[in-house]
């Protein structure tokens, strides 16, 4: 679960994420994060959030964001907010370190994605993107489309695919979430 002060690393993708307000210090109004991303840090998958805006900003060195296919380059002290339902994609490609405060409202259960992600790359449970395997992401899909969904394919054919996936995941022992991530 986490804390005001957790820290929580994604050795795969080179991000930290330091948690400043947790949904249970803010009745669930706010998620306040201070991330720090590596020198050419990855990628993630293009995503959205359906019912959060993310506000995020660049503390030191610079951002690049992807939106709806553009990018765009945050220097220190510059901020950008993405309403929900807006695909993006943020990571770090330049050579030193970027540190970003991160707000996501409302809270909803963002923390234990992100410890859940974390966790199984710390495991080496994801591939060289720091990505879970198609069954873990199918487990994930569900218990957290409120929070994060990915922008291809559609959410139909996800939402279709996943029901099918879903017994077999189950029958293989993943599971959506794992109470030693959320410790």
């Amino acid at each position: 679960m986490a804390f005001k002060n957790k820290t929580i690393s994604n050795p795969v993708t080179g991000y930290q994420v330091k948690f400043v307000q947790t949904g249970n210090d803010t009745d669930g109004q706010l998620l306040e994060m201070e991330a720090a991303y590596n020198g050419h840090s990855k990628e993630p998958a293009a995503h959205y959030h359906p019912f959060q805006v993310e506000d995020f900003t660049v503390l030191s060195g610079e951002l690049t964001v992807r939106i709806d296919g553009a990018l765009r380059i945050l220097e220190q002290g510059d901020s950008i907010q993405i309403p929900a339902n807006k695909v993006h994609s943020m990571w770090n490609n330049s050579d030193a370190k970027t540190v970003v405060n991160w707000k996501v409202r409302p809270a909803m259960n963002t923390e234990h994605l992100l410890e859940t992600v974390a966790g199984l790359a710390d495991e080496g449970k994801t591939n060289a993107d720091g990505r879970p395997n198609f069954l873990q992401i199918a487990l994930m899909a569900k218990e957290f489309s409120n929070v994060f969904r990915l922008a291809k394919p559609s959410i139909i054919i996800q939402e279709i695919l996943f029901r099918v996936l879903t017994p077999f995941a189950y029958l293989f022992g993943y599971k959506p979430t794992y109470e030693k991530y959320l410790d």
